[in-house]
């Protein structure tokens, strides 16, 4: 067997996204370049590594064992290279992110911000997932580290607090809503809904609370982001369900009103959990301790 780094890395992307297209474009390689790597691996280890279906491709028992492999050399790699940047001048390297779309939305882009400004040489690959699947992720090893909610169980995965917030309810002013205090999620489910689109980890989270009380999302729209929600609230197209700290900026500038949610899911205490802080690189750690940091 001859596997190189750029194949363990190209098998490990191919598994993560189910697909060699969709693997071969996050490894920055031609599908016809990918293609050919996974087939002379198999045909080097003479065994099949994928089993390939219509809707995508998932590992054989061969598959999973080197991927496992692979995620162990490659995080060395990565170790390494941050280990020795500080003698070339500076922290170089990527961090592998996983986040539910509250932490991705309201709280990374300032740590990321003054993160990325003091570490020029560091990258950091964030991707959106439900909280449970992001700790299946992390201790997979699929991911350096993931931010969840505080609610789900991590098991063995090292756990540090966030940040807290709230979803709330936003409704324009004079709606019939606007004038309660709470109000419990099965009662929104009455109205039409303005949300994020239906691959958003929130998305996915509010249809499956509202299929576990036997009634349907009415999605009226679906948007990329939540001050975009809060904007066709403010134009009667429907209702929201947004974090709290969205709904109290938003709320400065447009006629919406802020009404909480009564489910006790509602309140979000956010949580970063990772494998093993001591053995992530220097600059992975640093990291760790930018998201600690209290927020303003």
């Amino acid at each position: 067997m001859h596997f190189d780094l750029v194949d363990l890395s190209l098998f490990r992307h191919v598994v993560e996204a189910g697909s060699i297209t969709h693997g071969a474009n996050r490894a920055n390689l031609a599908l016809a370049a990918a293609s050919h790597r996974i087939r002379s691996m198999e045909a080097s280890l003479g065994a099949a590594l994928l089993t390939r279906a219509r809707l995508g491709v998932t590992p054989t028992p061969a598959g999973r064992t080197l991927l496992a492999h692979a995620r162990q050399i490659l995080s060395g790699v990565e170790r390494l290279q941050g280990d020795l940047a500080a003698f070339a001048g500076g922290a170089a390297g990527q961090i592998r992110v996983l986040s539910n779309t509250n932490a991705l939305t309201e709280f990374l882009p300032e740590v990321l911000s003054a993160y990325l400004a003091l570490h020029p040489g560091v990258s950091v690959d964030i991707e959106e997932r439900l909280s449970d699947e992001i700790v299946g992720l992390v201790a997979e090893g699929a991911a350096d580290l993931g931010l969840v909610a505080g609610t789900v169980e991590t098991g063995s995965l090292q756990t540090y607090p966030f940040r807290r917030d709230r979803f709330v309810l936003v409704v324009a002013t004079g709606h019939p809503l606007a004038a309660r205090a709470s109000v419990p999620f099965v009662e929104v489910l009455g109205h039409d809904l303005v949300g994020l689109d239906r691959a958003s980890a929130l998305t996915r989270f509010l249809a499956g609370k509202a299929g576990r009380s036997g009634q349907p999302l009415r999605l009226r729209v679906q948007l990329r982001g939540f001050d975009a929600v809060c904007r066709l609230v403010e134009c009667r197209v429907g209702l929201g369900i947004v974090p709290e700290t969205t709904a109290r900026r938003a709320a400065r500038t447009m006629a919406i009103a802020i009404v909480a949610l009564e489910d006790s899911w509602a309140v979000r205490d956010l949580t970063i959990c990772l494998r093993d802080l001591a053995a992530l690189p220097p600059f992975a750690q640093d990291f760790v301790a930018h998201l600690r940091a209290p927020g303003e």
